[in-house]
């Protein structure tokens, strides 16, 4: 039996006589097995899942501690999460400077783009696999202090094949940071109540959003586009230490029950298994899972709605409605609003309204999503306030689904499968960003902006029809696959 890593994926080759395997270690208790105490520690056991300790039996102190480390687990996500996105959104508000200083084309700087959507969703996919086997602590927290030190070589480059290769890993350790965040959100928050805890969650996106192009416009014009990196660079190096001093693993490995027993909150037709292989949490749960094919594609045709509306906009602002830079910006600006609260306003709604089904959600936004997208195409007039009110509508309904889809893939798979769920479904997702960015380019270079909310008026049908059928869905009971 040997201990392996690759990328810091850390698992171990099991032989017999007949096959090879890959497993990973679970601890289900607080005793270690006989095989445990022999087996040399490896260089990254650290990364490995913390063991269970003996349940604390004190109420009392079972809340108090409860209440603390949800608390604490939370911010140091949601700080976390939203580093994660000043470091990936960082190349994105320094084109401008950093093409008029190495005179890269547009064809050059989109290639960026897709090369970080592609990277980051094998990364998310495989890493969703690993999330679910590792530490959070660490693989979340050093994810992040990677990405950092990806920001700062690409600051220190020059070269265009270097300056992709850097922006191609940095995709490749972003991948590293939600899947390992749904993992916590399942282990410390219960089913009933766990929308609006994942929804407050998902605003950290629109927090790292609003503040990186503030962030990056003060160093442009201070420092240059180098000081643009460099910058988000240290705050992601800082961050992952953060993350790494404030996260621990499920409540078992503090001696605290699990949630569900905690907030006397179980789904009653979802029975579990004290140990799982990563084979049958990839394969049974997930590859054999029919939802989380469905919910994979809506999460596919989402993203590009997602990021057409967010890659796009200001292009088209400006030269179908002729705005200055800063008129089209401003307007842009509102969709970031709009998405905060959206996210917010759908995980309440998925947990009082629809008592914890989030399929409706996913439908209803995506209609809301496709009328709005539809008002703004047949909308030829320029006025910048319709403008910012339309995209503010746009930016509220789509990161609904955007949020809500990924939170499905976890509750209709398996509690211990998770963070491989909305990897897997992440995969898609990113997919669909990549295909907003070139595929997209070349429909509107043929069709024009007709084109573009065609393209988008498509996806957004073919989204609400996927997540249809899934309405009355809230879980998928063990054993229901494929």
């Amino acid at each position: 039996m040997t201990n392996v890593g690759l990328f810091f994926y850390p698992f171990r080759v099991e032989t017999n006589s007949t096959e090879v395997y890959l497993t990973f270690e679970e601890h289900a208790d607080s005793t270690p097995s006989v095989e445990g105490k022999k087996r040399r520690k490896g260089l990254f056991d650290f990364l490995k899942p913390s063991p269970f300790l003996e349940e604390i039996q004190d109420k009392t102190a079972v809340d108090k501690k409860y209440r603390y480390w949800r608390f604490r687990t939370f911010y140091a996500m949601y700080i976390g999460y939203a580093f994660y996105y000043l470091t990936r959104k960082s190349f994105t508000y320094t084109i401008p400077a950093l093409s008029g200083s190495l005179g890269f084309d547009k064809a050059q700087i989109g290639l960026f783009g897709s090369v970080l959507s592609i990277t980051y969703a094998i990364s998310k996919f495989l890493s969703g696999i690993q999330g679910d086997k590792s530490n959070p602590r660490y693989f979340m927290g050093i994810g992040l202090i990677l990405t950092g030190v990806c920001n700062l070589c690409f600051g220190m480059s020059s070269l265009f094949i270097t300056l992709l290769i850097f922006w191609g890993l940095n995709g490749w350790f972003q991948g590293w940071g939600a899947p390992v965040c749904a993992k916590l959100l399942t282990h410390w928050y219960s089913h009933s109540e766990r929308g609006r805890w994942w929804s407050v969650w998902n605003t950290a996106h629109n927090l790292g959003g609003a503040l990186i192009p503030l962030l990056a416009a003060f160093c442009i014009q201070c420092y240059g586009w180098r000081y643009a990196m460099y910058v988000p660079g240290i705050l992601g190096i800082l961050g992952g230490l953060f993350i790494i001093n404030r996260l621990r693993d499920t409540p078992q490995s503090l001696g605290l029950p699990s949630v569900e027993k905690y907030r006397n909150d179980y789904i009653p037709e979802r029975r579990e298994k004290a140990s799982i292989t990563a084979k049958e949490i990839l394969v049974d749960y997930v590859l054999k899972n029919k939802y989380m094919w469905v919910l994979a594609c809506a999460y596919f045709f989402i993203y590009v709605v997602r990021t057409g509306v967010n890659d796009w906009s200001l292009v088209y602002l400006m030269e179908s409605k002729k705005y200055s830079i800063l008129t089209a910006g401003a307007c842009l600006c509102w969709f970031e609003i709009g998405g905060f609260f959206g996210s917010l306003a759908a995980g309440w709604i998925s947990d009082k309204l629809f008592r914890g089904k989030r399929n409706p959600i996913n439908f209803l936004f995506t209609i809301g999503v496709l009328a709005t997208v539809f008002l703004l195409w047949k909308t030829p007039m320029a006025s910048p306030v319709w403008d910012s009110i339309l995209i503010f509508i746009i930016g509220f309904f789509i990161f609904g689904p955007q949020m809500m889809i990924g939170m499905a893939a976890a509750e209709m798979s398996h509690k211990k499968a998770v963070a491989t769920a909305t990897g897997f479904a992440g995969f898609f997702a990113y997919l669909g960003a990549t295909f907003a960015g070139f595929p997209l380019g070349v429909m509107m270079k043929s069709w024009g902006w007709e084109g573009y909310f065609l393209a988008l008026s498509i996806c957004c049908v073919a989204a609400a029809l996927l997540v249809a059928p899934l309405w009355s869905i809230k879980s998928n009971p063990k054993g229901e696959t494929f």
